[in-house]
């Protein structure tokens, strides 16, 4: 008997596909977006037969920091710390544009604290997440309106964070996304977005990397989770007003990113969601060195190392961005 439960056992480990039962780990944000409801449904796992383990981190450079260690194989990072981790070394790939900023992320400045304009931020307080789009941005919009970074208190806070010291008044500006922009925005002004900024020559995106290794081993995996994303965008693009109109997507989307099931309709519709056909276009991952995701990086790296955040900047950040996944995706 215990022979054929032992055979047994062996004919269905055999059966199973070479990807099946695997573990992977996820490192996710508090954005809001329709990947929120793919995490939700469970799509990928029953699609794929992984378990995954999802963690919530407070910014890119929190990601970074975990993949690097080994920790997690693929996270969402902005677009900054996608330029921070490839010219650091990290052997990892740009997979997937989550989202295209546009005005979901600004520059607030609190009522009553004095500033009107950019160029009153000297001496201000500014909270944002080091290593993020925000920082980058602010960094560049400070720049743009004549100021260093020293000539602010720039305070490295995670999201949560900058909320509570906002609600003490113990900062006089961030530059944030919801939900804690959300929150800002009841007491303060803004003085710029993300979109504003990019008008002006520096674009901002968050996107999916994926640690090389992982990527070449587990394939199936990667072309499932790229398409079950790309369907939920799909549906979100087709009729915005309906998907947010479901009760239990803006319950996924509040719970995931720790939003208020009230403030999802408005945060989503700040941000742009690109189709298959796009990411893979050069308007995003496609087009080599001159695709505007790599040509992203190399600016924010490139201006990451003139403000001695980074040492060295990567030579070619297209080695770094991939349309493997969303080609097999649209087969």
């Amino acid at each position: 008997m215990k022979k054929m439960i032992v055979g047994l056992v062996f004919a269905l480990s055999a059966s199973l596909p070479a990807w099946a039962q695997k573990t992977v780990t996820f490192a996710y944000q508090d954005m809001m977006n329709p990947f929120r409801w793919v995490q939700q449904t469970g799509e990928v796992e029953k699609a794929t037969g992984y378990k995954i383990n999802w963690r919530q981190f407070g910014g890119g450079g929190d990601v970074i920091r975990a993949m690097a260690s080994g920790d997690v194989a693929i996270g969402e990072v902005g677009s900054t710390g996608v330029a921070t981790a490839i010219s650091q070394g990290m052997d990892v790939e740009l997979f997937w544009i989550l989202e295209d900023i546009a005005a979901a992320e600004a520059l607030v400045a609190r009522n009553g604290s004095g500033v009107n304009t950019i160029a009153d931020l000297k001496g201000k307080k500014i909270a944002t997440p080091f290593v993020s789009t925000s920082h980058f941005q602010l960094l560049y919009a400070l720049s743009k309106a004549g100021l260093k970074a020293t000539d602010a208190q720039v305070l490295n806070m995670k999201p949560p964070e900058i909320a509570a010291a906002w609600a003490r008044g113990d900062i006089d500006a961030t530059f944030i996304w919801d939900p804690a922009l959300a929150q800002v925005k009841k007491s303060g002004k803004v003085l710029t977005t993300s979109g504003d900024i990019c008008k002006q020559g520096a674009c901002t995106f968050d996107g999916l990397v994926v640690t090389r290794k992982f990527a070449k081993e587990n394939p199936e995996f990667m072309v499932a989770l790229v398409k079950a994303i790309a369907k939920s965008d799909a549906d979100y693009r087709g009729n915005a007003k309906t998907w947010t109109g479901d009760a239990a997507r803006v319950a996924a989307v509040a719970k995931w990113s720790g939003a208020k099931p009230e403030d999802v309709a408005d945060a989503m519709a700040l941000y742009g969601f690109p189709s298959l056909k796009d990411q893979a276009s050069p308007a995003w991952l496609g087009g080599g060195a001159d695709g505007a995701a790599a040509k992203a990086l190399a600016q924010q790296a490139n201006f990451l190392k003139e403000q001695g955040r980074l040492q060295s900047v990567a030579p070619d950040f297209s080695k770094f961005v991939t349309t493997e996944w969303v080609t097999r995706a649209m087969k």
